[in-house]
């Protein structure tokens, strides 16, 4: 007695559960244009889907120790009017080095050009290479995203 309520109590619902899962999974994939992706989008993925979404302007491949690093980021997609900008620059080792925010950037439909009334400017003192991260994460937490390497000497 006891091992048949063992039986429908765990195991009956165990066997289902991977019956039901394996059913539904096949027609998932039975479906064109479908894959099982178990494993999550990378950052470099993501923001090479939206390169020409968003650009950095003024950036330079490489920079001295004593010369400040001035950009501007262009927004080309029309459905972000306005947004919050985030800029970051990662060492070679991933660490944050300096990170900028400029909230509600909005910009006309003519000048997609940010941060609107303020500069980006920040020296690096210290020789290595370097990877900034512009992001543009509008109200409605749509998010366009930008990668770029540099070097200073």
């Amino acid at each position: 007695m006891v091992s048949k309520r063992i039986f429908v109590v765990f195991v009956l619902p165990v066997i289902f559960s991977i019956v039901f899962g394996s059913a539904v999974m096949s027609d998932i994939l039975q479906k064109p244009h479908r894959e099982l992706n178990m494993w999550p989008m990378s950052y470099s993925e993501e923001s090479s889907s939206h390169k020409s979404s968003i650009e950095i302007i003024g950036l330079s491949k490489q920079y001295s120790v004593t010369v400040p690093i001035e950009i501007q980021i262009k927004v080309n997609d029309s459905s972000f009017d306005c947004g919050d900008l985030y800029i970051t620059i990662y060492s070679s080792s991933s660490d944050v080095v300096t990170q900028s925010g400029f909230f509600e950037q909005c910009f006309e439909k003519g000048n997609s050009m940010i941060p609107v009334g303020d500069k980006f400017s920040k020296i690096i003192d210290t020789p290595g290479s370097y990877e900034l991260v512009a992001e543009m994460v509008s109200k409605q937490l749509q998010n366009l995203s930008i990668t770029e390497t540099f070097t200073v000497k």
